[in-house]
């Protein structure tokens, strides 16, 4: 069956002149091309093509959605690394360099695919020249993108799945709908709009909306199980004060049996704040899904940014006593209006991105911060050097006074921690579990604190591996990165030249005046730094924005330096971003 035999509907038509791809072509080339297209049905869950394959055509989604996946390194693990949406091509790479098939690529759900042979595209590209340059130039925006983390579409069909009748799923579809309608057509389909509608009428909403909204009811029907199939994206939807358990169907329980669909948890509280203990409970009913919590309106335009791809994720990196400057760099990003939708960082960079997920405010930060860090004196609790050259009780008990015993499921906003694992080798990223505990083990510098022992594992500061993780808030799916980088270049400098060691008396000597040499807790904590600056050019070229404070007259260890690092920050991210007029122009102390 080739697409002449189908009843092309505006629509539909449309959906091929908007193509990029085909764009170009006039009326009779649009004609001739449908004459050569072959229309095909994939179910869900269907393999389009493997990764190996000979690129025999390329196919134009007409409706539905597809994954393209690809095994991560030597495992038989899948990942996903790129969504295809209606309307887009995909396979054109293959035809342009006439290599075999680079990913798999299989169908996300019910999907409708018009498939353009090689011999075709040939001979459209022999009339048409123009055809070859617009392939070669989606293609290379797709690896582009792939390349820098971002999947090559946002869901624009979503499935809003109540949990029970207890929780008001059609508020929270229409706040949807309506912060959605920033960035597109949407529109919420619910049981009643859809009664007696053929599958067409539904591709026809689909290419009609940028993003459509199906609302599932709370029972179980024949309407919530075609949200089910037609959704690119799940949203789960519970209060958080019920009892938790799993979802009636399959497909919200796990990746795979949602084909590797998203599925995204979000917790009603009706108390506008998070329920402790809740964000665990429910993530056990759904294994694996992203966990969102709707407490103020605000809260329903963060989910909505994520899924239009327009999010903001906000990743610290560390540097000791420097990482002061991260609160001035936050609040120069508040002022500016700039919305931090996800945190993240390593050692003292993942500590102050924490009080950002708790929604503490500037004020809250700045005093909270000064008494852990300056009043609280964190490395004073010297000991035989065994392990460490302090204990390490002081910073895990000023973890605890200032975070209490949260844990991250329970933060405001999506977080994560990085440290670094000594048994393997890798670096280890904390998204769940007991908050003070896991910034402990992300700020154990070696030497100076005690490493965290955990299941037979030896963690340490993550900066020995991953200073700067922005490559761990790609792999969220975010749309943008900004990535604060107060790394420890030229702060380590000795005003001696020596050939050999120097003798005891001339190191105690060191300890009265101007030292000659760094001390050894400013020499451990360099070192177990200088291990990923290799890798942090790489990770710098994954943010979307790099503020680099210059803060190289802050000691690593300088903790009485506090409000000064902070200033430096806040002055220079109202110079790189921007800010109030009158906050650039005013003299008057800011602290």
């Amino acid at each position: 069956m080739t697409a002449a035999d189908i009843p092309l509907t505006l629509p539909e038509r449309e959906l091929l002149r908007r193509s990029t791809l085909f764009r170009h072509l006039d009326d009779d080339e649009l004609a001739a091309l449908t004459e050569v297209l072959e229309w095909f049905v994939l179910p869900g869950g269907a393999t389009l093509f493997e990764a190996g394959e000979t690129s025999d055509a390329l196919y134009v989604l007409r409706s539905g959605s597809l994954g393209a996946f690809r095994r991560r390194g030597d495992s038989d693990v899948e990942e996903c690394i790129g969504l295809i949406a209606a309307g887009e091509s995909v396979g054109e790479l293959g035809l342009i360099v006439d290599q075999p098939r680079s990913a798999t690529v299989r169908a996300l759900r019910d999907s409708e695919l018009l498939r353009l042979s090689r011999t075709a595209f040939n001979e459209l590209v022999q009339r048409q020249p123009t055809a070859m340059l617009e392939a070669a130039r989606v293609a290379v925006e797709r690896l582009v993108r792939r390349r820098s983390g971002d999947l090559t579409s946002s869901p624009r069909t979503l499935a809003v799945l109540p949990h029970d009748a207890g929780v008001d799923a059609r508020a929270f579809a229409y706040a949807l709908e309506r912060v959605l309608g920033a960035y597109g057509s949407c529109r919420v389909l619910e049981a009643g709009h859809a009664a007696g509608q053929t599958s067409a009428w539904f591709a026809a909403q689909e290419a009609a909306f940028r993003f459509v909204i199906y609302l599932a009811d709370a029972e179980a029907s024949d309407w919530r199980e075609l949200c089910v199939r037609q959704a690119d994206a799940l949203l789960l939807l519970a209060d958080a004060a019920s009892p938790p358990s799993p979802w009636q169907e399959r497909a919200c329980q796990n990746a795979q049996q949602a084909l590797f669909r998203p599925r995204h948890l979000v917790l009603r509280h009706g108390r506008g704040e998070v329920l402790a203990g809740s964000g665990a409970a429910w993530l056990a009913a759904a294994p694996g899904a992203r966990l969102h919590h709707w407490c103020r309106p605000d809260d329903v335009e963060r989910i909505a940014r994520l899924i239009a791809g327009r999010s903001l994720g906000l990743v610290l990196s560390g540097g000791g006593a420097r990482g002061f400057a991260h609160i001035g760099v936050i609040r120069a990003l508040r002022e500016a209006g700039i919305r931090i939708d996800a945190v993240g960082g390593t050692s003292i960079g993942a500590i102050i991105a924490a009080g950002v997920a708790a929604g503490w405010s500037d004020e809250e930060m700045i005093d909270k911060y000064r008494r852990a860090f300056v009043a609280g004196r964190p490395l004073s609790d010297y000991t035989f050097p065994f392990v460490a050259m302090t204990s390490g009780r002081r910073v895990s008990e000023l973890l605890r006074q200032a975070f209490g015993e949260r844990h991250i499921e329970d933060l405001a906003l999506p977080f994560f921690a990085v440290s670094a694992n000594l048994t393997s080798g890798d670096a280890v990223t904390h998204r769940s579990g007991p908050l003070w505990y896991w910034l402990r083990a992300s700020s154990a510098i070696p030497g100076v604190l005690p490493p965290v022992f955990h299941d037979g594992q030896v963690l340490v500061d993550g900066a020995v591996i991953n200073n700067l993780p922005t490559d761990v808030m790609r792999d969220e799916s975010v749309g943008d990165v900004i990535g604060v980088d107060i790394g420890a270049d030229d702060v380590l400098h000795a005003r001696v030249e020596e050939f050999a060691s120097p003798q005891s008396w001339r190191l105690l000597l060191d300890q009265f005046g101007r030292p000659a040499r760094p001390g050894v807790v400013s020499i451990l904590l360099r070192a177990g730094m200088v291990n990923s600056k290799a890798a942090n050019a790489d990770r710098r070229a994954k943010a979307s924005l790099l503020l680099a404070p210059p803060v190289t007259g802050v000691g690593l260890l300088d903790w009485a330096a506090y409000e000064r690092a902070i200033e430096l920050g806040y002055q220079y991210a109202l110079r790189e971003i921007g800010g109030p007029k009158d906050a650039l122009a005013d003299d008057t102390p800011l602290l």
